[in-house]
């Protein structure tokens, strides 16, 4: 099967000839070690148990192939990270070493931090612009640069649509099997993360089916910053035995480093009026079809309301896994561009944004999410007021749509299909 280029491609392309080694970071499936081989003349795939024998005996082996080396599932030898550290420090050429790892370093493991030697990129599941659903049309980087004047270009996709792309995944080696045969495989991906994944982490799970049902809570709470306690208080309802917090942190603290759960951080701005914003993050796994197996909803029951969420937040079920469908791909082309993706709601919870994008020089672009057609002017009440904050630092607002046409506002609210939207 032919290779299909990723966002991430492009920053490579730019970077790797250049950068003596780069650490490909990502949850298992998402496509790094797909994109790693392209560019490889040597591929040591460490997950396999011949190759991360012979690299835990004699870890210069990585440093002696022919390079490009690609060290698949490096973290399972992290002596790996240092010989790579040392060897960079000795020649810096580009284009020698990529690294990719599904999991950070275990706890108590100390390795360089790789700093001015390893750069880091973010893999995330398929974007909907990789998906191929339509060709975009507005960037996301034109818009943070202030340049997307003309919002313009039709959509073919419909909520029916949006729905199945939810349901499908962005794991490539998932999304196109049959639906009986891919939930079967999404199921397998929760179960390895609860008895394998974890455990090999160096994480003891007592209970897995207490695990599992905290995962679903936290599913359930996807597109909130509802409190851990109260996730936690969802999961375990009706039961007397309750896990205590620790046990919890420890749980979220390893789904984090595994990349399984990855929440949207609140936005901090610098040099600026706004106060009394709230810090905590918004919940997200690493990819929505991943909750919505979680919660156990499928088409039918999302297209008609159904699934319960957790915390104060309004809307349904569906649109709450748009939101983080949408959120999975504005973080792809927000790392394409160079910046930091938040969100924004104060300590009062009167004012709240979806998602604030930042890139070079503090330059802000606004987006909120709707799961409609049509956008009303209550709907972008919030945007205009965190213009009225910034003033000339936000260069764009936005409202991420499920409709049909993409277009400017006589407001400068730029309205755009989720299909339409590109880095």
């Amino acid at each position: 099967m032919s290779y299909q280029r990723r966002v991430v491609d492009q920053t490579l392309d730019e970077l790797f000839p250049h950068l003596a080694a780069i650490a490909l970071e990502g949850a298992k499936g998402v496509g790094k070690t797909a994109t790693g081989t392209q560019r490889a003349t040597t591929v040591l795939d460490l997950s396999r148990d011949l190759p991360r024998e012979t690299v835990a005996a004699d870890v210069e082996r990585v440093v002696d192939e022919p390079p490009p080396v690609l060290v698949d599932e490096w973290q399972l030898v992290p002596s790996v990270w240092d010989a790579v550290k040392r060897a960079v420090d000795a020649d810096a050429t580009g284009g020698r070493f990529l690294l990719a790892g599904s999991a950070g370093v275990a706890p108590g493991v100390r390795t360089h931090s790789g700093a001015g030697r390893i750069v880091s990129l973010k893999m995330r599941p398929l974007s909907v612009y990789e998906r191929g659903l339509c060709e975009p049309t507005v960037s996301l980087r034109e818009l943070l640069a202030g340049t997307a004047e003309k919002i313009q270009g039709r959509s073919p996709v419909t909520l029916a649509g949006y729905t199945d792309e939810i349901l499908a995944s962005g794991f490539p080696g998932i999304r196109d099997l049959p639906e009986h045969a891919r939930q079967a495989q999404l199921d397998s991906y929760v179960a390895r993360i609860v008895t394998r994944e974890l455990a090999d982490s160096g994480v003891t799970v007592r209970r897995p089916r207490a695990l599992r049902a905290w995962l679903a809570a936290y599913a359930a709470a996807t597109a909130t910053d509802a409190s851990y306690s109260r996730v936690l208080d969802a999961a375990t309802a009706g039961e007397d035995e309750k896990a205590s917090r620790n046990t919890v942190d420890s749980y979220r603290e390893h789904l984090t480093r595994l990349f399984v759960l990855d929440p949207v951080e609140a936005w901090v701005p610098v040099f600026s009026p706004l106060k009394r914003l709230t810090k905590t993050p918004k919940h997200h796994l690493v990819d929505p079809a991943l909750a919505a197996r979680l919660v156990r909803v499928g088409k039918t029951g999302l297209l008609r309301g159904d699934g319960t969420r957790i915390a104060r937040a309004t809307g349904t079920w569906l649109g709450a896994l748009f939101e983080s469908l949408v959120t999975q791909s504005v973080r792809v082309y927000a790392d394409a561009a160079d910046a930091e993706t938040g969100h924004l709601r104060t300590t009062e919870s009167d004012r709240e944004i979806d998602l604030v994008v930042e890139g070079d020089d503090q330059q802000v672009v606004a987006i909120e999410v709707k799961l409609a057609g049509t956008v009303s002017g209550h709907a972008v009440r919030h945007l205009h007021w965190l213009g009225d904050q910034l003033g000339d630092r936000l260069v764009d607002k936005v409202v991420i749509t499920t409709g049909e046409q993409a277009y400017r506002r006589p407001d400068g609210v730029a309205i755009v299909p989720l299909a339409l939207l590109g880095p």
